[in-house]
């Protein structure tokens, strides 16, 4: 951080006189509207006063004050980065005080309401989808947002038992709708949990060598919005299947959990693809029981749109 006198130095130096300096940043200082305000505003401050802390008047007249330039980094060239100067009067001394510039408090802010979103391997896009960004002319999709927009409203009253599985074709945004949602519950201080299938299996296969796998389960178990993301885009192991997905789904469905999904299938497809395991064996019974549970913690929106990812 550079010294407030350095940059005042420097500006004295491109001068053949001091004195002619001096008597220009002090005439430049003072008819600042502001510093000329609060000059005004307080009687016990006379020349000398000013000239005793020119310096102090200088360090507050030479930074960025307005917060309406913050979102182009106004503050950023400040003594302090991301904070604003505040100058106060007792007596006939001037008092500088920092504080956050608005652009900070709302970097802040989404920043503590990003941390309410974890994920695993989900882009960046997504996670800071909103529903009014939500392409809504077309007709296919009305349903289901006008669906988002309910379950949202309901939220005022706390957290529904179940959430949605979004299914359809590909690129329709059924994952965008998800990651809306996500920002909404963080809006509201809800903690969630986004998860893509395909790399969740891996993450978990990958546990094994930590040791660390009951607790990943266990962490998709309680938290208390759990959002996966293309389930039936990946090769499920029988083990898999019932010992993880299974037990997750069976704890959420007993502590009313939500869960939402996002899928290309249908439930009846999502059966079909979930009985057959990477051995090649048929397994109905087990994908049935699945699929029940998926029912227990969601409610099936079908969204049909132009395929986006093609435009």
């Amino acid at each position: 951080m550079e010294p407030i006198n350095v940059p005042l130095k420097k500006w004295m130096k491109k001068n053949q006189s001091f004195q002619e300096t001096y008597q220009k940043m002090k005439r430049e200082i003072l008819q600042d509207a502001e510093i000329k305000r609060i000059i005004d505003a307080n009687d016990e401050i006379d020349s000398k006063a000013i000239d005793r802390q020119l310096m102090t008047l200088y360090e507050y007249y030479s930074q960025n004050r307005d917060c309406i330039n913050c979102p182009d980094n106004g503050c950023i060239n400040n003594v302090l980065p991301g904070y604003k100067p505040i100058l106060n009067v007792k007596g006939d001394t001037f008092h500088l005080t920092y504080e956050k510039c608005d652009y900070t408090k709302i970097e802040e802010k989404q920043k503590q309401r990003q941390a309410k979103i974890k994920s695993l391997y989900m882009p960046k896009d997504i996670l800071e989808a909103r529903i009014e960004t939500i392409d809504s002319e077309n007709a296919d999709r009305h349903q289901a947002i006008k669906a988002l927009l309910k379950y949202v409203h309901q939220l005022d009253n706390g957290l529904p038992e179940k959430g949605f599985y979004f299914h359809g074709p590909f690129g329709v945004g059924k994952t965008y709708f998800l990651g809306a949602l996500a920002n909404e519950f963080a809006d509201r201080e809800i903690e969630t949990m986004l998860i893509y299938m395909p790399e969740f299996v891996r993450e978990i296969k990958s546990s094994f060598k930590d040791d660390s796998t009951s607790d990943k389960i266990e962490a998709f178990k309680q938290v208390p919005v759990l959002m996966i993301d293309d389930i039936g885009a990946e090769s499920l192991s029988s083990w898999f299947r019932d010992e993880v997905l299974g037990s997750i789904l069976q704890y959420r469905m007993m502590e009313r959990l939500p869960v939402f999904f996002s899928s290309n299938y249908d439930l009846t497809q999502l059966e079909s693809h979930l009985s057959q395991t990477s051995r090649g064996d048929i397994e109905v019974l087990k994908a049935g029981r699945i699929i029940e549970r998926i029912k227990q913690v969601s409610n099936p929106i079908l969204i049909h749109a132009n395929n986006r990812r093609e435009s």
